[in-house]
């Protein structure tokens, strides 16, 4: 059954219940079974209502509810609006994604723990806070003298994926958990639609998690797809299947503790079929005006990291391989991960040194505004890595 609702040359999709088990729009796994909750023609506007990536209620003033583990509640993650059916479209088709809108909610959270990129390196404890949003900027109690301007874009843009591929994704991702890899296979608990991924569902075995991007897109969590930008899916199945979601206020290039500043959203988009489109093989791609990919701010302080550490240390990531070569290297090469990772701390130990705010609330405010880009991957053995805190997020 299609349940969107149309106001003059709008769709608008997504918006009923309190959660998302009761939203017969949300969804939080991908699979080409999934009805279809809405059927649009391109070029028509449609209006995705969203919820944040946790499906919280929150209250600025409130502080207690932090998890008792990064991984807890994770079975609700990410509430998606859709899918929506794009006529016209079939598989092989690219679907052009402009984003003309997005309305943000009233309250945002950001929550660090040690599980967090870096987070054992940092030495950041665990914890949860709450912001208060308006159209301009973002403030916490939990982080006096900091006001974050509004960057606000969907974590995620998806298509669904087809049969084929979801077989294919299935299996590489159990061969990575086979092996001791970071991936979360599929898990029936908290999911939706519960008639096909739920513990009762059909499929339940089958449902991909929203937490990694793939070659449909999903959960990108790239801060220029925003307001004024356009992104290039693949078509997998008829319709494409169109999911929007996972809306941030703001991030910093690396969401380094794992969330931005979460809220919920209302995102206006329209669509476009291209046919004969850019190969997607290796993931979407996307383009908008050059603005978007400036810092919010007029004036900047970095640091570099190059891939370095202690003998007898092994890179928590790179674990898994068990090799035996890690240990006794002082220098990794080309190490783009733990570049980062040196970049990461650096900066942490200057906000902790320059502004007073303990490792914690640095990783958080890093979480939220500190940019990792790569800085050049040619000079082996050392790749780098620089990290860009925009200053005039500091008022005091």
């Amino acid at each position: 059954m299609l349940l969107a609702v149309s106001a003059s040359a709008e769709v608008i999709v997504g918006g009923s219940g309190s959660r998302c088990s009761e939203d017969p729009a949300c969804i939080n796994r991908l699979h080409p079974d999934i009805p279809m909750v809405a059927r649009v023609a391109a070029g028509e506007r449609i209006v995705f209502i969203g919820r944040d990536a946790g499906d919280l209620h929150l209250d600025p003033d409130e502080y207690s509810s932090a998890p008792e583990s990064p991984r807890e509640g994770l079975g609700i993650v990410h509430p998606l609006t859709g899918p929506v059916y794009i006529e016209g479209a079939v598989p092989g088709d690219v679907l052009a994604v402009t984003i003309l809108a997005l309305k943000p909610g009233k309250e945002g959270w950001t929550y660090a723990s040690p599980g967090g990129f870096g987070g054992d390196q940092v030495n950041t404890g665990q914890r949860f806070i709450v912001w208060r949003l308006n159209e301009e900027y973002a403030e916490s109690d939990a982080l006096p003298g900091i006001r974050i301007p509004n960057g606000s874009f969907p974590g995620v843009v998806t298509t669904l994926p087809g049969p084929v591929e979801l077989q294919i994704m299935l299996s590489r991702e159990q061969q990575l958990a086979d092996s001791g890899g970071a991936v979360l296979v599929p898990d029936p608990h908290l999911a939706e639609p519960s008639s096909l991924c739920g513990p009762e569902g059909s499929k339940p075995q089958e449902c991909l998690r929203t937490i990694p991007p793939r070659e449909h897109g999903g959960n990108m969590d790239i801060r220029y797809i925003s307001t004024g930008a356009t992104v290039y899916l693949p078509c997998f199945i008829e319709g494409c299947g169109l999911a929007l979601g996972d809306f941030h206020y703001a991030q910093g290039d690396g969401e380094v503790s794992g969330t931005a500043i979460e809220m919920d959203g209302e995102i206006t988009v329209t669509t476009r079929i291209v046919k004969d489109g850019p190969d997607l093989s290796y993931g979407p791609h996307y383009e908008g005006p050059a603005s978007l990919l400036a810092i919010p701010s007029t004036r900047f302080y970095a640091t570099t990291g190059f891939p370095l550490k202690a003998e007898s240390d092994v890179p928590r990531d790179i674990a898994y391989l068990a090799s035996t070569k890690v240990v006794g290297l002082s220098n990794l090469s080309k190490d783009v991960n733990l570049a980062a990772v040196n970049a990461l701390v650096s900066m942490i130990d200057y906000i902790v040194a320059e502004y007073g705010y303990d490792r914690t609330q640095a990783y958080l405010i890093a979480s939220v505004a500190v940019d990792l880009r790569i800085g050049q991957l040619v000079d082996v053995p050392n790749v780098g890595v620089t990290a860009i805190l925009p200053l005039d997020i500091f008022t005091q």
